[in-house]
Protein backbone atom coordinates (compact mmCIF):
# COMPACT_ATOMS: atom_id res chain seq x y z
CA UNK A 1 0.00 0.00 0.00
CA UNK A 2 0.97 3.41 -0.75
CA UNK A 3 0.99 5.75 2.48
CA UNK A 4 -0.71 9.10 1.75
CA UNK A 5 -0.26 12.60 4.16
CA UNK A 6 -3.07 14.85 3.22
CA UNK A 7 -2.49 18.80 3.98
CA UNK A 8 -5.60 20.84 2.81
CA UNK A 9 -6.97 23.28 5.17
CA UNK A 10 -10.74 23.70 3.26
CA UNK A 11 -12.38 20.54 5.39
CA UNK A 12 -14.93 19.46 2.40
CA UNK A 13 -12.01 19.11 0.06
CA UNK A 14 -10.17 17.14 2.22
CA UNK A 15 -12.81 14.99 3.01
CA UNK A 16 -13.68 14.49 -0.73
CA UNK A 17 -9.52 13.94 -1.50
CA UNK A 18 -9.38 11.59 1.10
CA UNK A 19 -12.67 9.70 -0.15
CA UNK A 20 -11.68 9.45 -3.44
CA UNK A 21 -7.70 8.59 -2.74
CA UNK A 22 -9.27 5.70 -0.40
CA UNK A 23 -11.22 4.15 -3.33
CA UNK A 24 -7.31 2.97 -4.95
CA UNK A 25 -6.38 -0.39 -4.06
CA UNK A 26 -3.22 0.29 -3.86
CA UNK A 27 -3.31 3.88 -1.71
CA UNK A 28 -4.24 4.72 2.05
CA UNK A 29 -4.62 7.86 3.44
CA UNK A 30 -2.84 7.64 6.84
CA UNK A 31 -2.96 11.08 7.71
CA UNK A 32 -4.93 14.56 7.32
CA UNK A 33 -3.62 17.95 8.35
CA UNK A 34 -5.46 21.13 8.03
CA UNK A 35 -1.99 23.32 8.98
CA UNK A 36 1.01 23.57 6.90
CA UNK A 37 2.59 23.97 10.14
CA UNK A 38 1.41 20.48 11.24
CA UNK A 39 2.65 18.60 8.16
CA UNK A 40 5.98 17.64 9.57
CA UNK A 41 4.69 16.83 12.77
CA UNK A 42 2.25 14.27 11.21
CA UNK A 43 4.86 12.69 8.60
CA UNK A 44 7.20 12.04 11.22
CA UNK A 45 4.33 10.15 12.93
CA UNK A 46 2.69 8.24 10.07
CA UNK A 47 5.58 7.38 7.78
CA UNK A 48 3.48 8.34 4.64
CA UNK A 49 5.48 6.96 1.45
CA UNK A 50 3.65 10.65 -0.25
CA UNK A 51 2.84 13.82 1.29
CA UNK A 52 0.27 15.77 -1.06
CA UNK A 53 -0.12 19.33 0.16
CA UNK A 54 -1.72 22.19 -0.42
CA UNK A 55 0.18 25.32 -1.36
CA UNK A 56 -2.11 28.31 0.50
CA UNK A 57 -2.46 27.52 4.26
CA UNK A 58 -2.82 28.45 7.91
CA UNK A 59 0.43 28.42 9.75
CA UNK A 60 3.01 27.60 6.99
CA UNK A 61 2.39 27.45 3.11
CA UNK A 62 2.87 23.97 1.37
CA UNK A 63 5.84 25.26 -0.25
CA UNK A 64 8.00 25.78 2.99
CA UNK A 65 6.39 22.18 4.47
CA UNK A 66 7.65 20.53 1.37
CA UNK A 67 11.20 22.47 1.79
CA UNK A 68 11.17 21.05 5.36
CA UNK A 69 10.03 17.76 4.93
CA UNK A 70 13.27 17.80 2.46
CA UNK A 71 14.93 17.54 5.25
CA UNK A 72 12.98 16.15 7.88
CA UNK A 73 11.40 13.22 6.50
CA UNK A 74 13.51 12.52 3.91
CA UNK A 75 11.78 9.78 2.30
CA UNK A 76 8.52 11.07 1.71
CA UNK A 77 8.23 12.46 -2.00
CA UNK A 78 5.91 15.86 -2.23
CA UNK A 79 3.50 16.50 -4.78
CA UNK A 80 1.71 20.05 -4.68
CA UNK A 81 -1.65 20.14 -5.02
CA UNK A 82 -2.82 23.57 -5.63
CA UNK A 83 -6.00 25.82 -6.89
CA UNK A 84 -3.43 28.55 -8.08
CA UNK A 85 -1.64 27.71 -11.24
CA UNK A 86 1.15 30.30 -10.64
CA UNK A 87 4.36 29.52 -12.73
CA UNK A 88 6.35 30.94 -9.94
CA UNK A 89 4.78 28.53 -7.50
CA UNK A 90 6.05 26.08 -9.66
CA UNK A 91 9.65 27.06 -9.63
CA UNK A 92 9.33 27.39 -6.19
CA UNK A 93 7.96 23.88 -5.26
CA UNK A 94 10.62 22.54 -7.41
CA UNK A 95 13.55 23.84 -5.48
CA UNK A 96 12.01 22.77 -2.28
CA UNK A 97 11.87 18.84 -3.44
CA UNK A 98 8.12 19.03 -4.59
CA UNK A 99 8.11 15.91 -6.95
CA UNK A 100 4.55 16.67 -8.25
CA UNK A 101 2.58 20.14 -8.66
CA UNK A 102 -0.96 19.36 -9.73
CA UNK A 103 -4.15 21.95 -9.74
CA UNK A 104 -7.17 20.94 -8.31
CA UNK A 105 -9.44 20.64 -11.43
CA UNK A 106 -7.93 17.50 -12.57
CA UNK A 107 -9.57 14.22 -12.02
CA UNK A 108 -8.71 12.13 -9.19
CA UNK A 109 -7.70 9.41 -11.41
CA UNK A 110 -4.57 11.74 -12.41
CA UNK A 111 -4.01 12.37 -9.13
CA UNK A 112 -3.36 8.23 -8.06
CA UNK A 113 -1.51 7.84 -11.37
CA UNK A 114 0.69 10.84 -9.92
CA UNK A 115 1.22 9.48 -6.95
CA UNK A 116 2.66 6.31 -8.07
CA UNK A 117 4.36 7.41 -10.62
CA UNK A 118 6.17 10.33 -8.31
CA UNK A 119 6.99 7.14 -5.73
CA UNK A 120 8.41 5.23 -8.89
CA UNK A 121 11.19 8.13 -8.70
CA UNK A 122 9.37 9.97 -11.76
CA UNK A 123 8.28 13.85 -12.04
CA UNK A 124 5.10 14.55 -12.77
CA UNK A 125 3.49 18.55 -13.48
CA UNK A 126 0.82 19.98 -14.92
CA UNK A 127 1.55 20.21 -19.32
CA UNK A 128 -0.32 23.83 -19.20
CA UNK A 129 1.37 25.02 -15.42
CA UNK A 130 4.82 23.37 -16.71
CA UNK A 131 4.51 25.68 -19.97
CA UNK A 132 3.47 28.60 -18.22
CA UNK A 133 6.38 28.72 -16.26
CA UNK A 134 8.84 28.19 -19.21
CA UNK A 135 7.10 31.13 -20.78
CA UNK A 136 7.25 33.51 -17.45
CA UNK A 137 11.10 33.07 -17.27
CA UNK A 138 12.78 32.58 -13.67
CA UNK A 139 11.31 34.99 -10.99
CA UNK A 140 13.36 38.16 -10.67
CA UNK A 141 12.81 39.11 -7.44
CA UNK A 142 15.81 38.44 -4.66
CA UNK A 143 15.09 37.06 -1.32
CA UNK A 144 15.19 40.02 0.14
CA UNK A 145 13.06 42.29 -2.10
CA UNK A 146 10.31 39.72 -2.07
CA UNK A 147 10.54 39.84 2.00
CA UNK A 148 10.21 43.44 1.61
CA UNK A 149 7.36 42.99 -0.98
CA UNK A 150 5.62 40.37 1.55
CA UNK A 151 5.98 43.30 4.11
CA UNK A 152 4.13 45.27 1.94
CA UNK A 153 1.21 43.63 1.19
CA UNK A 154 -1.03 44.80 4.13
CA UNK A 155 -0.22 48.49 3.21
CA UNK A 156 2.46 48.86 5.95
CA UNK A 157 4.63 52.16 5.23
CA UNK A 158 8.25 52.41 4.63
CA UNK A 159 9.17 52.74 8.33
CA UNK A 160 6.76 49.81 9.49
CA UNK A 161 8.41 47.63 6.97
CA UNK A 162 12.12 49.29 8.29
CA UNK A 163 10.93 48.13 11.76
CA UNK A 164 9.76 44.49 10.55
CA UNK A 165 13.00 43.34 8.94
CA UNK A 166 15.61 45.15 10.74
CA UNK A 167 16.28 47.59 7.81
CA UNK A 168 16.99 51.47 7.34
CA UNK A 169 13.80 53.19 5.37
CA UNK A 170 16.30 53.74 2.72
CA UNK A 171 17.33 50.61 2.24
CA UNK A 172 13.58 49.37 2.53
CA UNK A 173 13.17 52.26 0.00
CA UNK A 174 15.68 50.53 -2.32
CA UNK A 175 14.05 47.13 -2.46
CA UNK A 176 11.09 48.66 -3.02
CA UNK A 177 12.21 50.73 -6.32
CA UNK A 178 14.23 47.88 -7.60
CA UNK A 179 11.15 45.41 -7.24
CA UNK A 180 8.96 47.82 -8.59
CA UNK A 181 11.01 47.77 -11.78
CA UNK A 182 11.31 44.40 -12.04
CA UNK A 183 7.47 43.59 -12.03
CA UNK A 184 7.20 46.93 -14.67
CA UNK A 185 4.74 48.13 -12.23
CA UNK A 186 4.04 51.77 -11.03
CA UNK A 187 3.71 51.62 -7.22
CA UNK A 188 4.39 48.88 -4.33
CA UNK A 189 0.82 47.63 -4.62
CA UNK A 190 1.09 46.56 -7.98
CA UNK A 191 4.37 45.22 -7.59
CA UNK A 192 2.87 43.43 -4.89
CA UNK A 193 -0.09 42.12 -6.78
CA UNK A 194 1.69 41.09 -10.16
CA UNK A 195 4.55 39.32 -8.25
CA UNK A 196 1.52 37.13 -6.51
CA UNK A 197 -0.12 36.80 -10.01
CA UNK A 198 3.20 34.80 -10.49
CA UNK A 199 3.66 32.81 -7.37
CA UNK A 200 6.59 35.26 -6.93
CA UNK A 201 5.47 35.85 -3.21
Amino acid sequence: MIRVLLAEDQGMMRGALALLLGLEEDIEVVAQVDRGDLVVPAAREHRPDVALLDIEMPGQTGLDAAAELRTEVPDCKVVILTTFGRPGYLRRAMDAGARGFLVKDGPVEELASAIRKVLAGQTVVDPALATAALAAGPNPLTDRERDVLSAAVDGATIAEIATRLHLSESTVRNYLSAAIGKTGTRNRMEAVQAARAQGWL
